[in-house]
């Protein structure tokens, strides 16, 4: 009979939190790797993550806890990254233990802007992971709802099915829903794209626009998303299943969504920069937007993508929303 599998979290964001949250209902023990000291010592002090998802309360003879990344690598044979894309890079740097042989599933929300790589291919060109050791977790879910322990729904994505399976039963709860999935590279796009298009959504409303043009905005979105997927990574999927539309729609809508707070902000005259900082957590969507647009540049033949140069206009070249969206309303249909 094969040893259990010993599962980790990277990261001490809401999402990180969530996912741990997730684990524990099954798990005797699990690792959780995070940079803070102070958020170690508060856990281990006051059982809550101070910054984050602070009413989840942990039992401490449930984690092992550690600022040391290597050590939590060593430990565990599942490694779930749940670390902003904008710092991966930098956490990876601190690296050194051999973890070719283990499971790396990413929670990221984007591509690493270093490599230019999506998570899982910058996992297999640097650290030598087998694409069948690599999987994706996708919604649609908000951290929040997790906390409140609200249904929710989550899509592991995997090139191995039955690995996939493995880590879909192991976050499931009667609280969470899991489903598989073989479309890695696409779920991970999605997951990149949905929170571009959920800036979009916030600057229409910061500026005033309804839900009757949001409902149209978010209609273009998922075609748009299809386009883009399609030219990065051809297969047969459904666009319209809850990892692609579903998330995509959670993200726009959510009062949660700090994508959409982000691009709130923008529309109502913030700028980036401020808007950044007024903010506690990390807006992924604005990395992304970047990734996106300079992944369609290197395209011989350019993608049709008007709500992402949109958002791209606005916050890299310092365009004007009000006057972007008045030329985006007329692209769209």
């Amino acid at each position: 009979m094969s040893k259990p599998l010993k599962y980790a979290v990277f990261g001490a964001g809401s999402w990180a939190t969530a996912i741990v949250k997730m684990l524990c209902e099954n798990l005797d023990e699990v690792g959780w790797y995070m940079r803070s000291v102070y958020i170690k010592g508060h856990l281990e002090k006051e059982q809550h993550n101070p910054s984050y998802l602070s009413s989840v309360e942990f039992h401490l003879n449930q984690l092992k806890l550690s600022n040391d990344i290597n050590e939590i690598a060593e430990y565990a044979d599942v490694l779930i990254f749940a670390i902003p894309s904008a710092f991966m890079h930098s956490e990876l740097e601190k690296l050194t233990a051999d973890i070719s042989e283990k499971i790396v599933v990413s929670a990221v929300k984007g591509i690493i802007p270093e490599s230019g790589l999506l998570v899982g291919e910058h996992f297999h060109d640097i650290y030598n992971i087998p694409f069948e050791n690599i999987a994706v977790i996708a919604g649609p879910c908000h951290a929040e709802e997790v906390a409140l322990e609200r249904l929710s729904y989550l899509t592991i994505s995997c090139a191995d099915s039955s690995k996939a399976k493995t880590i879909a039963k192991t976050l499931s709860s009667d609280y969470i829903r899991t489903k598989i999935s073989d479309d890695i590279i696409g779920v991970e796009y999605a997951v990149m794209l949905k929170n571009i298009y959920a800036i979009a959504a916030g600057i229409a409303h910061g500026l005033g626009y309804g839900d009757n043009f949001q409902s149209v905005l978010m209609s273009n979105a998922i075609r748009e998303m299809k386009r883009f997927i399609k030219k990065m990574h051809k297969m047969k999927r459904n666009i319209n299943n809850s990892a692609y539309l579903g998330d995509l729609l959670v993200t726009g809508y959510s009062v949660f969504s700090r994508n959409r707070m982000f691009g709130n902000m923008i529309g109502k005259g913030y700028t980036v920069k401020s808007a950044q900082m007024e903010m506690s957590m990390v807006a992924e969507g604005y990395y992304a937007t970047r990734s996106a647009h300079l992944l369609n540049e290197k395209n011989n033949k350019k993608t049709n993508l008007p709500i992402i140069n949109a958002v791209y206009g606005i916050l890299y070249e310092g365009k004007e929303p009000k006057k972007v969206f008045k030329k985006l309303t007329e692209k769209l249909d």
